[in-house]
């Protein structure tokens, strides 16, 4: 069947106008919190976070009725949410909350609006109801995960993001952990007490200096490159870093768990670093959707001398692209 070209030339017109409509409505969104269209693709960091004060996030903390701490000159606001609630035994160790159980809600402020990052350590029985409070209110959720192998009880590591003033995030996020038992952060102690293990041959190995919290040792290690999420620079507190919590198990041996952060040329030399040395690979995901450049993390497990471990992790983390 021939057709003329002027009704070809109408078609044309149809679905050009079709296709402008259906584009249109997708670029809406039904809830203020997060303005998904523009965290759909991945560009580079065009939009640089500012400098902040409590003030700012005075919103958020009077909804969450939790506070947090600075990073990064004051452009990220970060309240810890640690599962200090939850008695976790992994491998036949029992998992201190901060070795493995520390998620986190990390806020920022853009010329653009505010963002909210983190990671939710959520049971079983919480990740339905926290899933869907999340999508109720606005927020997205782009990784569901595990860090620890064979465990009990079992809990999930979900991440989320959202954008919006920080009202409306501090609302969001008040509906999600109202899902949660998550307790509010107790307050450090005022004296840090001891890590049995060789803090400063763990240290020689690592080449850098950890930090003491709570009985354990812990490096987080930011990468050289700028890292940004749909146009938005994201400093290293947003948690765009590598891990290492060494929790002491006697003896002078430790369990290690964390993550390194990686691009996608050195995921293959850090597992077989990792693997040389013994270290069993947890999980290897994102943990963001439109990242750039796009990182991998790749969580890990080990027992045993704490120094040996830290060699090992020493000749992976040489095989990334950490800031000096």
């Amino acid at each position: 069947m021939r057709v003329s070209a002027g009704r070809s030339v109408r078609r044309v017109a149809i679905l050009t106008a079709l296709l402008a409509v259906t584009v249109a409505a997708g670029c809406s969104s039904n809830s203020g919190t997060s303005s998904t269209s523009t965290m759909d693709m991945p560009m580079s960091g065009s939009h640089k976070p500012v400098a902040t004060t409590d003030a700012d996030w005075k919103p958020v903390t009077d909804a969450l009725g939790r506070t947090g701490k600075f990073g990064d000159n004051n452009t990220v606001y970060r309240i810890p949410l640690v599962r200090s609630d939850l008695h976790v035994q992994s491998q036949g160790v029992d998992i201190k909350p901060g070795l493995s159980l520390g998620g986190y809600a990390a806020f920022g402020k853009y010329d653009d609006g505010a963002m909210v990052m983190g990671d939710l350590v959520v049971t079983e029985e919480e990740l339905p109801k926290v899933t869907d409070a999340l999508h109720a209110n606005g927020l997205r959720q782009t990784a569901l995960h595990k860090h620890l192998l064979g465990h009990s009880p079992q809990v999930w590591w979900t991440h989320i993001e959202g954008m919006g003033d920080p009202a409306q995030l501090g609302k969001a996020m008040k509906a999600v952990l109202d899902a949660t038992s998550i307790a509010p952060a107790a307050a450090p102690p005022a004296q840090q007490p001891p890590v049995d293990i060789d803090t400063a041959g763990v240290d020689a190995a690592l080449g850098r200096k950890g930090t003491a919290d709570g009985g354990l040792f812990k490096y987080n290690l930011a990468r050289a490159e700028t890292i940004s999420d749909s146009g938005h620079v994201l400093p290293p507190t947003f948690g765009v870093t590598t891990v290492i919590n060494f929790q002491p198990t006697g003896a002078g041996g430790a369990a290690v768990n964390g993550d390194f952060a990686l691009t996608t040329t050195e995921v293959d030399k850090v597992i077989e670093a990792l693997r040389k040395g013994g270290i069993d690979v947890v999980e290897l995901h994102n943990h963001m959707l439109t990242d750039d450049p796009h990182i991998f993390f790749l969580h890990y497990w080990a027992v045993d001398d704490a120094v040996t471990i830290a060699k090992t992790l020493r000749t992976a983390l040489d095989a990334t692209n950490l800031a000096k």
